[in-house]
């Protein structure tokens, strides 16, 4: 099938649109990307994001209007992609939309997921494009007892597992998130993954206020370069409870966001920090806080560390990692084929394919839900009845 996978991230600047092409089923199941391009949010729309994951900022109205919004946005982006990748409508199955996520609530207690909000509304996608949409991935994981995150696991579980090693797949989202996944030749262990902490997300918010909005990034880590760390505080905020919590466990910029970008500010400059040294520091507990996961959480030893994400474009961040994890080799998602850029794109690409065909979506060890199940909501478009004759009918002959 062919699939159009869509996805904007916890920084909400841009969405990841993808075409896949995807065959076969678990275990034997084959995807790769045909096109793929970042198609950008209008000027202001990542500030209206962002406001409304902020509960003193957020109104009903507002999150009702964005979701049509988003959507509409997707909607551009998935015929921007087919445009560009000369392809028409007609020649698309399928698309998986994660959305736009502006919430998502873990019981602090427990850390139990409560709920999760992705806006981007399927329907409007269904029908700007003609094209058969899945969307709403995540409430159905945690309906079933998991933390609805990180879904990335799954393919990661399904298409990088190595023939005889145990490998870690980090990303380097908004948030950080490891699955940590047996080898082919191993057919007894379980995958495990879990969100690691803070990455661009934090990081991102804390420029933003530091430069008074000049910078909306550290852009190739030239901040945390000119900085040092301030090694006592960084240890002092490994200490944060989220740390310890045993997986499965998520989070999201509900925690690592705005208000503590803030109060990590304030908290530095009364150290004595200079801007640049809150950077480094911050960059700092996103290589710390991802190495200490694998000290405390690692089911095996891990022979191998597979990077993607846009956090792979900070040097400094990528050079802490190597630093704290060696003699760990660690690798980026080119290093073994896949584009790294565009991965969580071709996530809810197979996702959504993976729905289609009536099959689970998540592992249970990944995601801490009670049993395997089907992922996400079906918008019928113009395409629903030749796909169902094409895919259902010829599944079961």
């Amino acid at each position: 099938m062919r699939i159009i996978g869509l996805i904007s991230g916890t920084s909400a600047d841009a969405i990841d649109a993808a075409i896949c092409d995807i065959t076969g089923a678990p275990p034997n199941i084959e995807a790769r990307i045909v096109h793929a391009i970042t198609y950008a949010y209008p000027e202001g729309f990542q500030q209206r994001v962002l406001d409304a994951g902020l509960p003193e900022q957020s109104r009903v109205d507002e999150l009702c209007q964005l979701n049509a919004d988003v959507g509409e946005h997707f909607a551009a982006a998935a015929l921007a992609v087919i445009e560009q990748a000369g392809l028409t409508v007609q020649d698309i199955d399928l698309i998986g939309s994660h959305g736009q996520t502006v919430w998502h609530m873990i019981e602090d207690t427990t850390g139990r997921a409560l709920s999760t909000l992705q806006l981007g509304e399927g329907s409007i996608l269904a029908e700007r494009t003609g094209i058969t949409t899945v969307h709403n991935f995540r409430p159905r994981d945690i309906a079933a007892g998991g933390q609805g995150a990180p879904l990335t696991a799954y393919v990661d579980w399904v298409l990088l597992r190595h023939e005889t090693q145990w490998r870690a797949i980090q990303n380097l989202g908004g948030i950080g998130n490891v699955t940590f996944v047996p080898p082919k030749t191993d057919t007894t262990s379980d995958p495990l993954a879990f969100d690691t902490g803070p990455s661009n997300a934090l990081l991102d918010v804390t420029v933003h206020q530091l430069t008074d909005g000049a910078l909306s990034f550290d852009r190739d880590g030239a901040l945390a370069a000119q900085g040092q760390v301030d090694e006592a505080w960084l240890q002092t905020l490994l200490t944060h409870p989220y740390y310890e919590r045993r997986p499965p466990k998520s989070t999201g910029r509900e925690l690592f966001g705005a208000q503590m970008g803030a109060e990590l500010i304030t908290e530095g400059h009364a150290r004595g920090l200079a801007d640049a040294d809150i950077v480094a520091t911050l960059t700092a507990l996103t290589a710390a806080s991802i190495a200490d996961a694998y000290e405390r959480f690692a089911p095996a030893p891990i022979e191998e560390v597979i990077l993607h994400g846009g956090g792979t474009r900070n040097p400094v961040l990528v050079k802490m990692l190597h630093e704290r994890l060696a003699p760990l080799p660690v690798r980026t998602h080119e290093d073994i084929g896949l584009d790294s850029d565009n991965k969580e794109a071709l996530v809810f690409a197979l996702l959504a394919h993976e729905t289609w065909h009536a099959r689970p979506g998540v592992h249970p060890a990944l995601t801490g839900a009670q049993h395997p199940v089907i992922l996400g909501h079906i918008t019928p478009g113009d395409n629903y009845v030749s796909l169902i004759r094409q895919t259902w009918c010829a599944d079961t002959q």
